[in-house]
């Protein structure tokens, strides 16, 4: 049975029981000090209030203790000023305290420079009172619980440790025991006052129904193995809400309910709309009018978006159209707390990029090899070819080189076996209807990159090529990928008029590759278009389908009009499917 306590008896009794089964009765003095930092950090809590010091590393110790010792003499006298003034006495001049650093019981001289003095373990006495001296103990840099919180969805705080590993944090999770309280009451006091129930001891916890009204609290304790670190308490801002029911993925969750087995390995390829187009005041008036307002909301999508991939227990994750604020604030600790590590390549000019994900259980990260393709185009000479033919046309030379788009490149390895290499390929092309031409030569710098990096490092790797290529399974870029060349007669090449044609052939250097999800009635789903955009292609010799988790139903993508919706953030759809490995 859970039990219904005050706030400051539910987070506290443990970590009480076993601080005073190591302190006794001395409080803690916790010394932040890094070798290559000029300063130090000594915290500790003195006359009532806390007090943090900043000091030179190479400063004597002696300098310090004066400094403690002065300070509470300040604070003393202060407060009896205050009272000989209500009393109308004279004020006396304070004795200072005699302040004492100690270790293995002995005294620590004054001449000593405080990045020697301050050791793990030494005994600050101030006076009567003694701490415990704690040096760079496990500590939270960052801990911040998200805004939005929906009933269903998992919660995932955002947490970096210093001096600590996240994998040994401890963490219980509480509710208000009343709802709605939250509504009425307001300030610190409120929250220590009020009763929490028990809910969760995990990193991540999931609201229910039956918390929908009340706000989470979270305590957590940052640890590196036994070591433990001060106990932190967050709470959040507002209180659960309803979630929207169910969502356009739920179903496809009952095929990816466990992680695949070795040789196996689970990708997932999804736009996930980023939130400076979702924003703009076309998005609302043109692109998704049908969309209700709170569903377009950064908040409210990161809940399903995070949903949505925790669910697919995937090895490898590449998503498009990814906030550089959304990486770093929101998919990064969700997506660490269910074991995935992840690289982010920002598109020059813009606050969105590419990010891959992996799972650091089965993969480790060997090198990145980014490219804008523009840059590429014009700078490498592997491409000195491509560029002199589309050197022919300035206008579509002009305009190729004018974007900003970006190939993402990860070689990941086996961690079940030494040098078995993978090539992870992540993009998001030119994306004008008109564009096919500039998506030809964008693919052809991709294709040839990727080919000089597999034999440069990772020779006989297979390739896994994700991404939204903004283009049909008609398209020349799909003719390049699939058949391994594109003749000169493509209607591509002219796609944007004929002042910017530029008609050649042009081969690929990789072998032709396979769409892992086979053909698709489309992957992009909004008011005005319906059509299939994105793709996982792989070499076949290399790698083969196992499953493909299927698309939800027309019915399920319709519900709402059109994507994206309530139940669905993105105006795309993700890719899913289980490739074999071959060993």
């Amino acid at each position: 049975m859970l039990k219904k306590l005050p706030a400051a008896l539910l987070c506290f009794p443990r970590r009480l029981l076993s601080v005073s089964r190591l302190l006794g009765s001395m409080e803690p003095a916790v010394v932040r000090c890094v070798a290559g930092e000029p300063r130090l950090t000594i915290s500790f809590s003195m006359a009532g209030s806390q007090k943090h010091m900043q000091r030179e590393q190479d400063e004597p110790l002696g300098k310090v203790l004066s400094r403690i010792a002065c300070n509470l003499a300040k604070g003393q006298s202060q407060a009896k000023k205050t009272k000989r003034k209500e009393r109308q006495q004279p004020s006396e001049s304070p004795e200072l305290a005699v302040v004492k650093l100690l270790v293995d019981g002995g005294e620590v001289e004054d001449t000593v420079v405080n990045s020697e003095a301050w050791r793990d373990g030494a005994v600050l006495r101030v006076g009567d009172v003694e701490y415990l001296v704690s040096r760079n103990s496990p500590a939270f840099t960052t801990a911040e619980l998200p805004v939005s919180l929906l009933a269903g969805f998992p919660v995932c705080p955002k947490l970096e440790v210093e001096f600590g590993d996240l994998q040994d944090c401890e963490f219980l999770w509480f509710k208000e025991q009343v709802p709605n309280i939250s509504a009425q009451t307001s300030g610190d006091a409120a929250v220590e006052d009020m009763a929490w129930t028990e809910v969760g001891r995990a990193r991540v916890y999931v609201p229910t129904n039956r918390d929908i009204g009340c706000r989470l609290k979270l305590c957590c304790t940052a640890k590196d193995g036994r070591r433990r670190g001060q106990l932190k308490e967050l709470v959040s801002a507002s209180a659960i809400e309803a979630g929207p029911g169910v969502c356009t993925f739920d179903t496809r969750h009952a095929y990816t309910a466990k992680q695949v087995d070795w040789p196996s390995v689970r990708v997932v390829s999804y736009n996930i709309l980023a939130d400076i187009y979702a924003q703009t005041e076309l998005s609302k008036t043109v692109l998704y009018p049908y969309c209700a307002p709170y569903a377009m909301q950064l908040d409210y999508r990161q809940n399903l978006i995070k949903k949505e991939l925790a669910g697919y227990h995937a090895d490898i994750v590449c998503l498009q159209e990814v906030d550089k604020g959304v990486f770093l604030d929101s998919l990064t600790p969700a997506l660490d707390a269910f074991g995935l590590d992840g690289v982010f390549r920002v598109k020059e000019k813009q606050h969105e990029g590419l990010a891959t994900f992996y799972r650091r259980t089965k993969l480790k990260l060997l090198s990145r090899h980014d490219i804008m393709l523009s840059e590429a185009l014009t700078s490498d000479p592997i491409h000195g070819e491509l560029l002199e033919k589309v050197s022919a046309n300035n206008s579509l030379k002009d305009k190729m080189v004018k974007r900003s788009t970006t190939l993402q490149v990860s070689i990941l390895e086996d961690l079940s076996q030494a040098g078995r290499k993978v090539c992870v390929a992540n993009t998001h092309l030119y994306w004008h209807p008109q564009g096919g031409n500039v998506r030809l030569v964008q693919m052809g710098v991709a294709m040839r990159h990727l080919s000089h990096v597999m034999e440069e490092v990772a020779p006989g790797a297979p390739l896994v090529f994700c991404g939204d290529f903004n283009s049909s399974p008609t398209s020349g870029v799909l003719q390049l990928v699939t058949e391994a060349t594109v003749p000169q007669q493509h209607e591509d090449w002219s796609s944007s008029g004929p002042e910017e044609s530029c008609p050649m052939e042009l081969p690929s250097t990789l072998p032709p590759l396979l769409s892992a999800c086979g053909p698709l009635a489309y992957t992009n789903y909004v008011g005005g278009f319906q059509g299939c955009l994105d793709y996982i292609f792989i070499q076949p010799e290399r790698m083969q389908v196992e499953q493909v988790i299927p698309l939800p139903s027309h019915e399920e993508v319709t519900t709402h009009t059109a994507l994206p919706s309530v139940a669905h953030p993105s105006d795309h759809i993700a890719l899913v499917c289980d490739l074999r490995w071959n060993p």
